[in-house]
């Protein structure tokens, strides 16, 4: 073994002990620079050591929009702050037992074993996507529909970016508690964009037409009372469940993309 290769193996060893003493480890890195410095004739390459986890599988890509794992997890760890994420908060609002939480589930997806929160009339998901290089979090409140809920209405629509009134489509008395939800939440949040969805639709196709014509024609006269888009959907079979969030981030970032209305009897309804 040369002198030179004795050298840097005692300098290796000597660093492996003091590596955990922040003060003489910046003594010995400067040391070790200009020992390579005189060594080799050029000046040391000092890299930054990642910290574990730091790297992760590439996003998947769900039509066009980036999905990326719940930031508890470790796939997340690559960002060391939260300062390039933009959170956006959803309100959900509705009666009881008409599929709120199934259509929050629905676009959540398998993260929602990590990101789920249960309190007394309300829960709590979160969802983050890359869109265009930024990291955008839906941060999503359904308040129960029941009379002890009405409480956590205030908190639910406070700063909320979209509010999505809910009513079962196979349910008139639910329909017609709209109006009721929308009054209720404009008295917190008077500029939250606001949507009106009809879930469980894989059921409402099995009414009578008249029925289903009925249902249509109060449920857009409703949507244009309260200036809101509106969508028939189904968590059951991921109907317009995620189009819903791309309308939503659209409308506020001004990107290219467009729903088309469709107005026919019998199929998802999408009316602005």
């Amino acid at each position: 073994m040369t002198q030179l290769c004795r050298k840097i193996v005692h300098v290796n060893f000597r660093w492996c002990i003091v590596d955990r003493v922040p003060v003489i480890r910046e003594f010995f890195r400067f040391i070790w620079d200009r020992f390579l410095v005189c060594s080799i004739g050029k000046p040391a390459v000092r890299y930054r050591r990642l910290p574990l986890g730091a790297f992760s599988p590439p996003p998947e890509v769900l039509e066009g929009v980036l999905a990326v794992d719940n930031p508890t997890s470790s796939s997340l760890n690559v960002y060391e702050t939260d300062a390039d994420l933009v959170s956006l908060k959803i309100s959900l609002l509705g009666d009881c037992q008409i599929g709120k939480t199934s259509f929050m589930s629905k676009y959540v997806g398998h993260e929602q074993e990590h990101s789920y929160l249960q309190m007394a009339g309300v829960n709590l998901m979160d969802k983050t996507l890359i869109v265009q290089g930024a990291r955008i979090s839906f941060s999503m409140w359904d308040v129960g529909g029941n009379q002890s809920s009405i409480d956590h209405v205030p908190i639910a629509c406070k700063d909320a970016v979209a509010i999505l009134f809910m009513f079962d489509l196979t349910s008139r008395r639910t329909l017609n508690s709209v109006i009721g939800w929308y009054s209720l939440a404009r008295k917190w949040n008077q500029t939250a964009i606001p949507i009106l969805i009809g879930t469980k639709f894989d059921d409402f196709v099995r009414l009578p037409p008249d029925l289903q014509w009925t249902i249509v024609t109060q449920a857009r006269a409703y949507a244009k009372a309260i200036k809101a888009t509106l969508f028939f959907s189904s968590a059951t079979h991921n109907i317009n469940v995620n189009k819903v969030f791309k309308f939503i981030l659209a409308k506020l970032f001004n990107l290219p993309w467009k729903i088309q209305r469709n107005l026919n009897i019998g199929e998802p309804i999408i009316d602005y």
